[in-house]
């Protein structure tokens, strides 16, 4: 029987005492000095994190470099460790590795989001270098997922390369890259909770004698259990051993408002009492459970979660992110008031798991099985591995309540228009196959965690009965930007809890795209203004929280991501954060803050992207204001607005701006906060108080554009005295879709101006008064052949063959341009600049005459600038 025995040791004496018995265990990270090269020619020197990707996914051309990437590194090796047993440890390599020690392959791994390691002892050249190289393929592979998603596959060794020497005696690096330990806990309540251990130690000799020492210590570092048991090992032998602790009285418990950890340090010696390994976890005493009437609980009190997704690339990173960048992502979660990560949609870096724990912030994570499957046994393979590599190295964290393995999984088989009924109906099958085999391992594996899966809007999860295997499906539901209308959420949600009331759901995405240069009075669906992101995102909320059938939200995506074949306001990135890419907060971060953190009194005052916003007339704006606290005054310029109730953490104020600087200033009894604006207020046209004007022609919203710092502000039909169209349409505008050109225009960065557009104006007037103008026309040609793009489309796209268009352009009857034809003038989707400097020298003003030759003619903005 093992001996347990209760006392007290400060932590730092134990660290003392390992530090000074440790034998020659270690890691050493070797991320610096690699060799890389595409060609095995041409070499360059990298250091971990690396991608190939992080340039070319974001350039004008097409598609990203998917193939071979090649690394080498020598490693030196000392014998006075040639006692030892030494180890390599890749933390993640996109997407399939194959490794070489002096020039004998050692391992091959498929999958890019977990580790592996791979014994390499008897290859090692002691006192003297050796070369490790690694081969990486990120090419589509039918066996590997993810085969296709709405990210970019980032090739490259992207994680942290490990050296690991042991000595003989160590906890098991064998199993799946695991730690070599499990934690399960057992019969937890607020009075007490017990806590099992399963331990692996490698023996790599001849039969061996060996000690091990579990405490479990409270966050003041005091031991509050303590277990020993000597050991026999058996010749080259894996040894399980097993310890289920007596239950703590009154522990404490972790939940996100009270993120409480124990730690649990497990030493393995020799019979002198040498340490030969040793390792550190966190503990949690919480338990969850889902109810298909109300929801979420965690250590038996209901809780409402609501959180964001995560992808892990970053500006000018790719996936290769430092992981301090990383840290700050998780920080900057849990400041605006989340309580759960969805790690989407593969394992992330472990250190954020880890700060999870010690933030109280609950986890959603899984394997990268999105959009399709593939029916062939080294997919199922690939897969089983993927599963066990996932629950086994994320297991022991407090944090992860939820082990996921399919993301919206039908989503191809549902666009897909080229396979016959008979595939289409195996591959159902073939998908329903692998999800119950997947949710059998993970409540094999993970029996004291909640199983997920996530869908999208469709049918088939019901029928094929896929979304009843986990224990909560989420819900991916995009409704007021792919399909339908905002409020359709609600009435969606209401009629799945009727049809399938025993059935624990969560929205597990929403959220339309957003760029913080595009802003508008009128936000409308596809638009891509912040002000229709507060609009969906504001809504959202409340559906969700007035039904307690729902076990919460998380947001689609806290930042925005990489996604290389997008075309959207800005191309190759998902616009869908409620930050930047760079991290950078958009004004949706803030209004979270103020549902979701009660804490500290908070306002924030939703201006900081008007850049050079330009009002007309006697007309006002309308600012939203942000805030915890539930009345607020607000003022402007020193004048008072009046007292307003702060509901569903906003206010929504019209300022009647003056021209030139303004300041904002709202109020509590607690708290006050201060924004100044410079605004451009025109009463008349007369370009008196301002030399340059901008018209984002044919569109509702206002345009910032950086480089040229000017906002374009939205088209109108033509009014007496001022500008707007006198014909013509919107280009691909509809009730239901206001984004115009889905697509990358080349040449600029100012895709919003140019994905706008009239289509057949012959005629557009600007009542300019009389001087001297400089007038740039912008164009862009919009019958193009664009890509297959089911992100951004309800349905599939069909190809639009180029169409010759071709017109002249008069200013003031004078002819600027000849038998204009885009199309064969420029390459496809060219942002295209015409100026010309013009004189008026009556009270008629600028007038633009599009005269069509063949075809409709098309313009897309015009900027005016006053030269005298």
């Amino acid at each position: 029987m093992p001996h347990i025995k209760y006392k007290t040791l400060s932590l730092a004496f134990m660290a003392c005492v390992a530090s000074f018995f440790l034998s020659h265990a270690q890691s050493k990270i070797i991320n610096s000095g690699w060799q890389y090269s595409e060609d095995k020619t041409h070499w360059q020197t990298v250091n971990i994190p690396h991608t190939w990707n992080a340039r070319d996914a974001f350039d004008d051309e097409s598609g990203y470099r998917r193939g071979l990437g090649y690394y080498k590194k020598q490693i030196f090796v000392s014998s006075k460790d040639e006692d030892q047993i030494f180890w390599l440890k890749f933390n993640a390599v996109n997407q399939e590795a194959t490794v070489f020690v002096n020039g004998k392959e050692v391992t091959n791994h498929k999958g890019g989001y977990t580790a592996f390691n791979v014994e390499i002892t008897s290859l090692l050249n002691f006192d003297s270098y050796n070369l490790i190289e690694v081969v990486v393929d990120n090419s589509h592979n039918d066996n590997i997922p993810p085969l296709d998603a709405d990210f970019t596959f980032y090739g490259g060794i992207y994680r942290d390369v490990e050296l690991i020497n042991v000595p003989k005696q160590h906890f098991s690096l064998k199993d799946f890259a695991s730690d070599g330990f499990y934690i399960d806990y057992y019969n937890v309540s607020k009075e007490k909770a017990g806590v099992k251990v399963k331990v692996l130690i490698d023996n790599f000799e001849d039969k061996a004698n060996t000690h091990l020492d579990l405490k479990i210590l409270d966050e003041e570092g005091e031991i509050i259990r303590e277990d020993h048991q000597g050991l026999k090992l058996k010749a080259n032998e894996t040894k399980i051993v097993e310890f289920d602790y007596p239950e703590i009285k009154n522990p404490k418990l972790w939940s996100p408002d009270y993120p409480y950890l124990y730690k649990l340090v497990i030493t393995l010696t020799d019979k002198n009492g040498t340490i030969l390994d040793q390792k550190h976890s966190n503990l949690g005493f919480r338990w969850a459970s889902v109810d298909p009437e109300k929801g979420f609980f965690l250590n038996g009190k209901p809780i409402k979660l609501i959180g964001v997704n995560r992808h892990q690339d970053y500006k000018d990173y790719g996936n290769a992110v430092p992981i301090e960048l990383q840290k700050k992502d998780i920080h900057i979660i849990k400041n605006m008031g989340a309580n759960v990560i969805r790690f989407a949609h593969y394992p992330h870096a472990r250190e954020l798991y880890k700060l999870c724990d010690e933030l109280g912030i609950l986890v959603w994570t899984e394997i990268p099985i999105v959009n399709k499957v593939t029916d062939s046994d080294t997919f199922f393979e690939v897969s089983h591995t993927m599963q066990n590599e996932h629950i086994k190295q994320y297991y022991n964290y407090p944090s992860v309540v939820m082990f996921g393995y399919m993301n919206e999984i039908f989503l191809r088989w549902a666009f897909d228009n080229k396979s016959t009924e008979k595939e289409k109906e195996d591959l159902k099958i073939t998908s329903l196959k692998l999800a119950r085999e997947l949710e059998d391992l993970t409540r094999k594996l993970a029996p004291n965690h909640i199983t997920v899966m996530a869908g999208h809007l469709n049918e088939v999860y019901n029928e094929t009965g896929i979304a009843d295997l986990p224990m909560i499906f989420g819900w991916n539901l995009y409704f007021g930007w792919y399909d339908a209308q905002i409020e359709d959420l609600g009435k969606f949600l209401d009629d799945q809890h009727q049809r399938y009331p025993k059935r624990s759901m969560l929205l597990s995405e929403y959220g339309p795209g957003a760029d913080v240069r595009i802003f508008t009075k009128t936000p409308k669906k596809f638009d891509f203004s912040t002000n229709y992101q507060a609009k969906l995102h504001q809504s959202y909320y409340k559906q969700i929280t007035n039904r307690s059938f729902m076990t919460g939200m998380t947001a689609w995506n806290f930042a925005d991501f990489g996604s290389e074949f997008r075309g959207d306001a800005i191309p190759h990135v998902n616009q869908k954060g409620l930050v930047q890419y760079d991290r950078t907060t958009k004004d949706i971060y803030y209004w979270y803050k103020s549902v979701l953190d009660d804490g500290v009194p908070f306002i924030h005052i939703a201006t900081d992207y008007l850049s050079q916003l330009t009002v007309l007339e006697d007309d006002t704006f309308p600012i939203q204001i942000y805030s915890n606290l539930k009345d607020i005054n607000v003022s402007l310029n020193g004048n008072s607005l009046g007292d307003f109730k702060v509901e569903n953490g906003v206010v929504s104020v019209n300022m009647p701006f003056t021209n030139g600087d303004n300041t904002i200033k709202v109020s509590t009894e607690i708290i006050s906060e201060e924004k100044r604006m410079k605004v451009n207020r025109i009463e008349t046209f007369d370009f008196k108080n301002f030399k340059r004007f901008g018209v984002n022609i044919g569109a509702h919203f206002n345009f910032y554009d950086e480089e040229q710092n000017i906002t374009f502000v939205p088209d109108q039909a033509y009014k007496k005295g001022w500008f707007g169209y006198k014909n013509g349409t919107a280009f691909g505008i509809t009730k239901d879709k206001n984004q115009g050109l889905p697509h990358n225009i080349k040449n600029t960065n100012a895709e919003p101006l140019f994905q706008t557009l009239l289509e057949g104006c012959n005629e557009y007037k600007v009542d300019v008064p009389e001087g001297n103008y400089q007038v740039a026309l912008y164009f862009v040609e919009p019958h193009i052949k664009p890509t297959e793009n089911i992100y951004n489309l309800s349905r599939s796209t069909s190809e639009i063959n180029k169409k010759q268009r071709i017109f002249d352009i008069y200013i003031n009857d004078n002819l600027i341009e000849k038998n204009l034809n885009l199309a064969e003038q420029y390459p496809e989707k060219y942002g295209v600049e015409i100026s010309s400097e013009i004189n008026v020298n009556t009270s008629e003003g600028l007038t633009i005459n599009l005269k069509a030759i063949e075809d409709k003619a098309v313009i897309s903005g015009i900027l005016i600038e006053k030269l005298d």
